[in-house]
């Protein structure tokens, strides 16, 4: 990863972390996964860099609502676009 992928990809981590510790403690508890989704996102940028990363991110955010069952959801071991999509 190259110095400004890098330094974009801990800036996201940053706001995710403010998030995490001065937002999320105000609002009521919602994540329906293990890790969180905030956890999540941290883990997914630091393996896979931003875009990637950032992908997986919007992608279980936008999965984690009453509808879903939820449970134990980690960052996958290899990015693959076909599986993340189906």
């Amino acid at each position: 990863m190259d110095f400004i992928g890098a330094a974009l990809s801990g800036f996201a981590v940053y706001i995710i972390k403010f998030y995490k510790f001065f937002i999320s403690p105000l609002l009521p508890a919602a994540c329906r996964y293990y890790p969180t989704c905030s956890v999540y996102s941290i883990e997914a940028i630091k393996k896979f860099g931003l875009i990637k990363g950032g992908f997986l991110s919007i992608k279980r955010i936008i999965t984690c609502n009453p509808l879903c069952e939820g449970g134990f959801d980690p960052v996958p071991e290899v990015f693959s676009l076909k599986k993340i999509v189906s």
